[in-house]
């Protein structure tokens, strides 16, 4: 193409010996910086996804289907209760979580949840409600605030990060007395329905639906309790998902037991 170029140029007899250097010399840096584009290009494709300060290192970035194919009802929370995602995440965390410091009659009205976690400026994923109902709180692109600080086995560079690396699931539940000391007075406990303690059979059916989701569309998370733990197993001084809480209905394997004991 550039001969052709050129046998056409030299037609042309009003062009100068300097003139034809610069077309020539044109030519080629055009032909070049085409080259150089192209090749950039395709090797971003194939860069590395996590940056030197991650902790995860991807050679190919993954697809990632972030929305659930789960019937969920949304109930998003403001944009400042969480942030953008730059990792995919490795783990999932569970909670439980009421207003039972406010209402004991009644401490699983998901709105007052959703009033909660907005006012304190933390967050979850999802929340399960009692009869099995599954409230998207926040995208799973986004790193939502519900782990906070603490350190997890095997995962020492997650000190105080857990957050940007797992998908939280708050489940609509209060645990024994001695784990709702720290969150209510025993005077206020005392006044609860013991039917309301606990996790409901609807609860683990919509979890299981739920874990399974997440790990379809998450390479990196596995149905085993290193990938899947309590709240309690991230910071010791937090209390749940609690004792109430049946580990052998969401991974029959010896590992129901919790990690380290």
């Amino acid at each position: 193409m550039i001969k052709n170029i050129i046998n056409d140029l030299k037609k042309i007899n009003f062009l100068t010996t300097y003139n034809w250097l610069l077309i020539i010399l044109s030519i080629l840096i055009i032909f070049l910086t085409s080259t150089i584009l192209s090749y950039i290009d395709s090797t971003t494709q194939d860069s590395v996804y996590a940056s030197a300060s991650e902790e995860i290192e991807i050679i190919t970035r993954p697809i990632i289907n972030w929305d659930s194919d789960l019937n969920t009802t949304d109930m998003l929370l403001p944009n400042k209760n969480s942030k953008p995602r730059h990792t995919p995440p490795t783990h999932i965390v569970l909670h439980f979580i009421s207003n039972a410091y406010n209402n004991q009659k009644n401490p699983y009205e998901i709105n007052d949840i959703y009033s909660i976690l907005k006012e304190y400026e933390l967050s979850s994923h999802y929340v399960i409600g009692r009869d099995g109902e599954i409230y998207l709180f926040t995208p799973e692109n986004r790193v939502a605030y519900h782990a906070g600080s603490g350190e997890l086995s095997n995962y020492p560079k997650y000190e105080n990060k857990l957050n940007n690396y797992s998908i939280g699931i708050e489940i609509l539940a209060i645990g024994t007395k001695e784990e709702m000391i720290p969150i209510i007075t025993a005077e206020r406990f005392n006044l609860i329905d013991p039917s309301l303690l606990g996790y409901t059979d609807a609860q683990y059916e919509s979890l299981n639906l739920l874990i399974d989701d997440i790990l379809n569309r998450h390479v990196f998370i596995q149905k085993d309790r290193e990938h899947i733990i309590g709240h309690d197993e991230y910071n010791s001084e937090k209390t749940d998902p609690g004792s109430l809480f049946d580990w052998s209905k969401i991974i029959s394997t010896p590992e129901v037991q919790k990690i380290g004991n």
